[in-house]
């Protein structure tokens, strides 16, 4: 039985997957690209990090695992389920990570996630990569609502999101699961027009 929608979608179906994931220019010479199979190494070491691995719970620890990940980062693209890009210094040098996820194309919400390496902290990139990708999603796509949650204590990723315009909208108390146990997640939001 197909129900009636009250109101039509904010994103019409078809948006994404009608064409290639774009490549996105941001300042400073970065440049967000679909991950490629020669990225796999580099990915992989990534998870490495001690602190990409504090605040990123779920990661491989082969490079089939990552190839995996990759072919299912494709198939959210063609599923309009999400999108993942590699932040690159001119499309070659991987520096970080980006998705838009959990995409809600009825009422136009998504969420985004960010890691850097360590070689790349305090630079912007995270920064760059968040503006860049916002303005698209909410500018281009018609996303109203883009949500960016992160642990209380990863002080980082909080600066991150306010310097992008992500206003902190409040603490979900004991909302995901670390290595070291249970933590509260810091809401920021960004509305179109905003």
């Amino acid at each position: 039985m197909t129900r009636a929608l009250s109101t039509l979608p904010v994103i019409s179906s078809g948006s994404l997957a009608g064409s290639p994931q774009p490549v996105l220019p941001a300042v400073g010479g970065l440049l967000l690209r679909p991950w490629e199979q020669a990225d796999v190494p580099g990915f992989l070491s990534a998870y490495q990090d001690a602190e990409i691995c504090r605040w990123h719970t779920r990661r491989p620890l082969t490079e089939t695992q990552v190839r995996e990940w990759f072919d299912a980062y494709r198939q959210d693209w063609q599923r309009e389920k999400g999108g993942h890009w590699a932040v690159t210094r001119g499309g070659g040098e991987v520096l970080g990570r980006i998705a838009l996820r959990g995409l809600d194309f009825d009422d136009g919400i998504a969420n985004v996630a960010y890691w850097v390496l360590p070689a790349a902290r305090g630079a912007g990139v995270a920064s760059g990569a968040l503006t860049v990708l916002t303005a698209w999603a909410l500018d281009e796509i018609g996303f109203h609502r883009l949500e960016l949650d992160h642990s209380t204590r990863n002080t980082a990723s909080c600066r991150v999101a306010t310097r992008s315009g992500y206003l902190l909208e409040g603490t979900k108390r004991s909302a995901a699961v670390h290595d070291d146990g249970r933590h509260d997640m810091h809401l920021h939001a960004r509305i179109r027009g905003e």
